[in-house]
């Protein structure tokens, strides 16, 4: 095995445990919620001005798939919409105070992963943190490139 299927992989198993870890805390403290829904939750929480279009592009999910969401995050409560003034076109989201105490109790959970994990970051180097920097900004724009191309040969078929 190569270096990059090497790295590739080892991310891929990074992320799995991960998650596996981060889930059962994550599912025990907010039972009865989407991982999707608290997601668009904590986004809407942390961004002024969300709406749908922005969501999508966010996660990278459809528009279609966002409006589901965020219309059974209304029915709940959770989120609310609005316009401005100057564009009664376009409608944004906001937390309620029942979406706020979920992204809250969302937020306590990631400080207390943070806490879990912070033997190892304390490890590491200026320099490490610069080249791990680094290596992921140039993949992601990698696959942001990828990922034009894709709907570009999508929205032409």
């Amino acid at each position: 095995m190569n270096k990059e299927e090497q790295v590739l992989m080892n991310f891929r198993d990074l992320f799995n445990k991960l998650s596996w870890l981060n889930k059962s805390k994550m599912e025990e403290s907010l039972k009865g919620y989407k991982p999707s829904e608290v997601h668009c939750i904590e986004y809407i929480g942390q961004n002024a001005d969300s709406n749908v279009t922005i969501l999508a592009e966010h996660f990278y999910m459809t528009r279609s798939a966002i409006s589901k969401i965020t219309k059974k995050l209304m029915e709940k409560g959770y989120i609310e919409s609005y316009q401005k003034p100057d564009n009664k076109k376009e409608i944004y989201f906001r937390l309620t105070k029942q979406g706020e105490a979920v992204s809250k109790v969302h937020e306590e959970l990631h400080q207390e992963f943070r806490e879990r994990d912070k033997a190892v970051f304390e490890q590491v180097t200026e320099e490490q943190y610069d080249n791990m920097l680094d290596f992921i900004e140039k993949y992601s724009r990698h696959l942001d490139t990828e990922i034009t191309k894709l709907c570009a040969d999508l929205k032409s078929e």
